[in-house]
């Protein structure tokens, strides 16, 4: 069911997190699945609810600072970014306290931590008076849902209780930086808060993480690694340029999806993520642009890569894994599932 962010339903989705449930929230990102990140059995829930393999671990949400230093072990690099981003779209991956279980870190003695912006998730957090893990709240591999409607669609009867925050503002999941070693912090998933606003802050160069080829069993430090990810059914192919004239003729069992409005013959088959290309326009519209998509009957989806530094490095990392063909079946990953 989905639930409008009244005081009384807050105050109902905060008891039935305090008791172990899991609950589909809105972030500024993406929808989240929800559930008490000290607690063990109800964050397995979440793994189950999503069919994730247990070697993907969660981000931990907070409401600021302070909540961070009582499960991870801090430092002033991240104090420094999140004095310049929190609460926002930034996660930091940190050593992780005794207190954080073994299913939220993938086994790992590390753990993803942010301060999320979205007021009905921070009214959330203060309510249910503890952190929250929460990873997207769609199908593991699909693509990620940015209004509760999408949520539903995904899970079903697998999650019962949904708070409905309105389309999801960024539309793209968080940027994440592993900070364990401050001398040396890498980009591990772009997201809004760029590449090169991160090294203004911290002035130093940020260490390019090592590419992740498949979905294998081992715990991985960060979510949203596995080559195929943020992916629709339909076949996806990455284009660094596309021609609106050719997809005109290509015919309408194709979708074509261009950054910015193309300079072509509308079809039935043609579609853009921001008339003018704003990339923040195209970021916050790209997964529900390839859901509608992959609802729509076509036999492939091509979509046009970004161009430029910043932003753009978000956008085309879920496209080209939405187009990964390096993957296993969902069943297999499965497998993974803690039991």
């Amino acid at each position: 069911m989905i639930y409008r962010g009244t005081a009384r339903n807050l105050a109902r989705m905060a008891k039935l997190l305090r008791a172990g449930e899991v609950v589909g929230v809105p972030t500024e990102t993406v929808y989240g699945l929800a559930a008490d990140a000290l607690n063990a059995r109800a964050c397995g829930k979440i793994f189950r609810a999503k069919g994730r393999p247990s070697s993907d671990p969660l981000i931990v949400h907070v409401l600021g600072w302070r909540d961070v230093e009582e499960i991870a072990e801090t430092n002033e690099a991240a104090k420094g970014l999140a004095e310049r981003f929190w609460p926002g779209p930034l996660t930091f991956v940190l050593r992780k306290k005794a207190a954080v279980p073994d299913v939220v870190t993938a086994g790992r003695p590390s753990v993803a931590v942010r301060a999320p912006s979205h007021p009905l998730l921070r009214k959330l957090l203060r309510l249910a008076g503890r952190p929250l893990a929460a990873p997207s709240a769609n199908p593991f591999g699909y693509v990620s849902p940015t209004t509760a409607a999408h949520v539903q669609r995904g899970l079903g009867r697998r999650v019962r209780h949904i708070l409905d925050g309105g389309p999801s503002r960024i539309g793209l999941e968080s940027t994440i930086v592993d900070l364990r070693d401050p001398r040396r912090p890498r980009l591990l998933r772009p997201g809004r808060i760029t590449r090169e606003e991160i090294e203004g802050v911290l002035g130093v160069r940020l260490v390019r993480a090592a590419k992740v080829l498949g979905r294998g069993r081992a715990g991985r430090l960060a979510p949203g690694r596995f080559a195929r990810h943020y992916s629709p059914h339909t076949p996806v192919v990455p284009h660094a340029r596309m021609s609106g004239k050719l997809a005109a003729r290509s015919g309408e069992a194709e979708a074509w999806l261009f950054l910015a409005r193309p300079d072509a013959p509308r079809g039935r088959n043609i579609f853009w993520l921001d008339p003018r290309g704003d990339l923040r326009g195209a970021g916050r519209r790209l997964f529900s642009m390839l859901r509608k998509l992959d609802e729509g009957g076509f036999r492939k989806i091509h979509v046009e890569l970004a161009e430029g530094p910043g932003l753009a490095e978000a956008i085309n990392d879920r496209i080209k894994r939405a187009g990964s063909r390096n993957t296993q079946s969902l069943a297999e990953s499965r497998d993974a599932r803690p039991s």
